[in-house]
């Protein structure tokens, strides 16, 4: 338990020198409301606030963190998981408080040695300094960061196709930090992160979404470089969500007349199973959206999930804005399931377990219109005419790369539009040709047809 409790002090001396936001000691409550954030955006592992000061000891718990939490923060610092970070660090732990031998008593002698055993013992004295000398240079060097000129550093990402799935061609050279720990990561998401051979030149990986990807060469467990790969849909795509390889839905199965969704009998004919929680049917449109302003824009739609309360407890929605660089997610969900939703601002996250996302809650009986804005360093939702949130927008958002909708179950998207005042117009309503007829209306009016 000691040596468990080293570990994970060691793990939040190294979080802390990499924010290097100053001594924890001075950390506030915003602080670690950031930390959250970031540890979410890297790992999609969402630790409270409350939690994060349990472990840096602003609040008193005695408690072991779980598993997830201990793999979250590992996960932050580019482990693959809390056991790899304790196989790597492990060897830089002191003895624990009490375990060294104790001294001998004042008043006990100890006997005397013969001058062949003080010798023997010397010697042996002598071997073991030289020892831990050597293991200490060694740790040393192993763990002293190698400079190494950024322009040596080679990482590239070459398509080889236009459609989905999607091989690219990493061109690669970390060779200059003589490292056998070198990995390339597909996006954010630590669980795509693939080990690589530290002296190669390419390795290929299968992208099975769509999305504007950060691709990152990790070297020693730290980001030396990244590039984008953005993998693009010919109008909308429909996917069930699996792992490691999803199921592609085709036209007929991905819309009707009058909505782009999935039934609950096709969803049945897919998965086998009439039971859809956690079962995610999702729809994308990924391209460059030009003509809009990401610090500027409006977007609405009307869509609801169809599953029922038995096939799909909480029927999660999610209605997300891709950014380049980060992204909006929008959830919607049963009302007695607010707890177990999240809201991403494009730069900031709320957690429903933190925050007050009632407003989230829907009828599903009904169509639910849904607004968001992001004007005037404001972010604004609306569900079915009302006001939900509205909250200051600190950072300036990057372009967007696509819109997608996320079922957790059965569900119907009407209509869609993203516009920017003055600007440029992208408009969807689904019929029976529906995704093969998205339009993109130019500020003077010009039609373009993806």
């Amino acid at each position: 338990m000691e040596k468990e409790k080293q570990l994970l002090h060691l793990c939040c001396r190294q979080i802390e020198q990499t924010l290097m936001w100053g001594d924890a000691e001075a950390w506030s409550n915003d602080d670690f409301e950031h930390l959250s954030e970031k540890i979410f955006d890297k790992t999609r592992v969402q630790l409270s606030i409350s939690t994060l000061k349990r472990i840096w000891g602003k609040v008193r718990y005695e408690n072991t963190p779980t598993t997830a939490t201990l793999n979250a923060l590992a996960g932050f610092l580019d482990y693959g998981s809390w056991r790899e970070f304790k196989q790597k660090n492990d060897c830089g732990l002191v003895p624990a408080p009490g375990k060294t031998a104790s001294p001998l008593p004042d008043q006990v002698a100890a006997p005397s040695l013969s001058f062949r055993s003080q010798k023997f013992n010397l010697s042996v004295a002598l071997v073991t300094v030289a020892a831990i000398i050597l293991a200490i240079i060694f740790i040393v060097k192993k763990k002293a960061p190698i400079q190494v000129d950024p322009s040596k550093i080679k990482f590239e990402a070459i398509k080889v196709s236009d459609t989905l799935p999607n091989s690219v061609i990493f061109n690669y050279d970390a060779s200059a930090f003589h490292s056998d720990s070198v990995y390339i990561q597909q996006s954010w998401d630590p669980r795509r992160r693939e080990l690589v051979d530290g002296n190669g030149k390419q390795h290929t990986s299968i992208y099975y979404h769509p999305g504007y990807f950060n691709a990152k060469l990790i070297v020693d467990n730290q980001i030396k470089k990244e590039c984008v790969v953005n993998i693009q849909t010919k109008g909308w795509k429909g996917i069930i969500d699996k792992d490691p390889v999803p199921t592609y839905l085709s036209s007929n199965e991905s819309h009707d007349d009058g909505f782009m969704g999935i039934s609950a009998v096709t969803l049945l004919r897919k998965t086998g199973s009439p039971v859809f929680n956690e079962v995610w049917a999702k729809f994308a449109d990924v391209h460059d959206y030009k003509n809009i302003d990401p610090n500027n824009f409006i977007f609405e739609t009307n869509l609801r999930n169809t599953s029922s309360v038995e096939a799909s407890i909480c029927r999660r929605v999610n209605a997300t804005i891709l950014l380049k660089g980060s992204a909006i997610v929008l959830p919607l969900c049963d009302k007695g399931c607010i707890s177990n939703i999240n809201l991403l601002t494009g730069d900031g996250f709320i957690s429903g377990k933190d925050n007050d996302l009632s407003g989230f809650g829907c009828d599903f009986s009904q169509f639910q219109d849904l607004k968001c804005t992001v004007a005037n360093h404001h972010f604004r939702v609306y569900l079915n005419n009302k006001l939900v949130i509205d909250i200051a927008q600190k950072n300036a958002l990057g372009g967007i790369a696509g819109i997608r909708f996320e079922f957790e179950g059965a569900g119907q998207v009407k209509d869609v539009s993203l516009s920017t005042p003055g600007g440029g117009k992208y408009y969807q309503k689904f019929d029976g040709k529906a995704l093969v007829s998205s339009r993109m209306f130019s500020p003077h009016h010009g039609v373009k047809k993806f």
